[in-house]
């Protein structure tokens, strides 16, 4: 009996040996987090480990529980139960200035910078380099540029922020990261708002901040920069633990049928493609450093506005909706010039805009979902001033379910939907002001994959209603994959037209880069 026990005894004592062996192997360990709002689990009992020094991809769709983990992870949100191991020592939350001090930093989407102030004064915001009660300017410059020596970058300290590009705020938020001293750099899509060049030198940078042993999680929805970066990748799948695998041991297709649970079917499925007349021209457009360009796109069709990012795209489907001036040309809908434009009008003649960003400029977060699909049309639903609930109801269940809304209510407000969901709601919402006209600009930017592929059948749904649909996308797949023909700008200027049996990737990035190819007269 005693040496059954003492037997019992040893064996416990290697299980804890052999359980703190494995801990003191990473530098951070998540153990059974799980996170309840109300009704709904949004982290249910999830575990990952990530080791020192490496890339570790977190993907999952939207909703899968990425950004809950990572706010408990950073001390933004309390977990309901579970723990976190640092350094040997258990967690069973931290504060966000605990989670600093451990050395954790989070690099958001959305750029967390002061535009009006300095590199230096951003790079240490918060964490001041003082000379008794002022700040030491001199120290902090020159910290600053220590910074970014670790970086193999030069910016000067004393730039002022807003004056650099997208890729230069990416690294003064890393910069600001490194200036706390963080071991553990989390980046939240990093490359959604970059160029292709601009992503290769992020890739550079994260190489060599790896090389100096920062860990860094990933979090991406490009499923194909992973294999470019990542040395390992956890899985979620609704506030679900799925799996960890090293990135050589998964495909792309792997890694879809663990975020979505089933294998996807063909990304973009042939539609049935019938024009009808011209539903908007574009005639000799401009804009305060756009154009001319002209173009048309008709009934049931989907011409694309292609181009690299700061081509002046988003500016010409602006002045389309007259949400900024025109400089001279006309819009034509239906053969009738619609003169000067504002988006009220613009609406009014069955024009929609689905914009770039949004979570400020597509729903109001703070709204229902009910509202928010509404909205274009409380003259039609309102009598005295006074909105007719019954027909309130009716249209947002009407055009959301047409959308195919994934809500328990219609009532909730658009900020618990997720990426994808509230894309729909957005053109829900055009939908409900019958638009005739769709401008879809950046669609499924930020949307997970199995949310886009919804989108793309949406958006083919429409064509074949005979919606007339302008697209722009920087992501040349989507490009190449719905669109029946692409007008391609420059730097603000109209360089040809690629009817669809004439795409190319080398010959669209030939155009968007400048080149002119002859592609033949603009037919209207």
């Amino acid at each position: 009996m005693f040496v059954a026990e003492e037997c019992g005894k040893q064996n416990e004592a290697a299980l804890h040996l052999k359980e703190a062996a494995k801990i003191e192997e990473y530098i951070l360990s998540v153990r059974n987090v799980s996170k309840i709002y109300g009704v709904v689990t949004a982290l249910n009992h999830v575990s990952m480990d990530v080791k020192p020094g490496e890339v570790h991809a977190l993907i999952g769709e939207n909703g899968a529980g990425k950004s809950t983990l990572i706010k408990c992870i950073t001390g933004a949100e309390v977990p309901s139960a579970g723990s976190f191991i640092i350094d040997g020592n258990a967690y069973q939350s931290f504060t966000p200035q605990q989670s600093k001090e451990l050395g954790i930093s989070c690099i958001y989407q959305e750029f967390m910078l002061a535009e009006t102030l300095t590199v230096a004064e951003n790079v240490f915001l918060g964490n001041p380099v003082n000379k008794g009660l002022r700040v030491d300017y001199n120290k902090l410059y020159s910290e600053t540029e220590k910074v970014f020596k670790r970086l193999n970058f030069d910016i000067p300290p004393k730039t002022i922020v807003r004056t650099l590009s997208t890729a230069y705020h990416q690294i003064v938020e890393i910069g600001k990261a490194l200036a706390l001293n963080a071991r553990i750099v989390i980046m939240d899509e990093p490359t959604a708002p970059l160029t292709e060049d601009e992503v290769k030198t992020l890739f550079s940078i994260i190489h060599e901040l790896k090389a100096q042993g920062t860990t860094i999680i990933y979090i991406s929805h490009r499923l194909d920069e992973l294999f470019h970066v990542a040395d390992r990748v956890t899985v979620l799948r609704d506030g679900n633990f799925v799996t960890t695998k090293d990135i050589s041991e998964v495909t792309k297709d792997d890694l879809i049928k663990f975020m979505v649970g089933r294998e996807l079917k063909e990304t973009f499925v042939p539609r049935k493609m019938s024009y009808g007349k011209t539903a908007l021209e574009v005639k000799n457009l401009k804009g305060d450093w756009v154009g001319p360009i002209s173009f048309s796109v008709k009934e049931g069709e989907i011409a694309g506005l292609g181009g690299l990012v700061g081509a002046g795209r988003t500016e010409i489907a602006r002045l389309i909706f007259g949400a900024d001036p025109m400089r001279g040309g006309s819009v034509v809908k239906d053969g009738v010039s619609l003169g000067r434009l504002d988006p009220r009008k613009a609406v009014s003649n069955g024009i929609g805009f689905v914009t770039e960003d949004r979570k400020t400029q597509g729903v109001i977060l703070t709204m229902t979902i009910r509202h928010n699909i509404t909205l274009p049309i409380l003259r039609q639903i309102s009598k005295c001033l006074v909105v007719d609930k019954k027909k309130d109801y009716a249209y947002s269940q009407r055009y959301g379910d047409a959308m195919r809304i994934r809500t328990p209510s219609y009532d909730l407000p658009a900020s618990s939907l997720s990426g994808g969901n509230q894309q729909k709601v957005v053109l829900s919402k055009w939908m409900a002001s019958e638009s005739k006209v769709l401008i879809l600009d950046e669609p499924t930017r930020g949307i997970d994959v199995g949310a886009k592929q919804e989108i793309y059948q949406l958006i083919n749904e429409l064509a074949e209603s005979g919606i007339a649909i302008l697209l722009i996308s920087s992501e040349m797949e989507e490009v190449l994959g719905l669109t029946d023909r692409l007008y391609i700008m420059f730097e603000g200027q109209y360089m040809g037209m690629l009817e669809k049996e004439d795409y190319s990737q080398e010959r669209i990035l030939a155009m968007a880069s400048g080149e002119r190819i002859d592609t033949g007269e603009l037919t209207q």
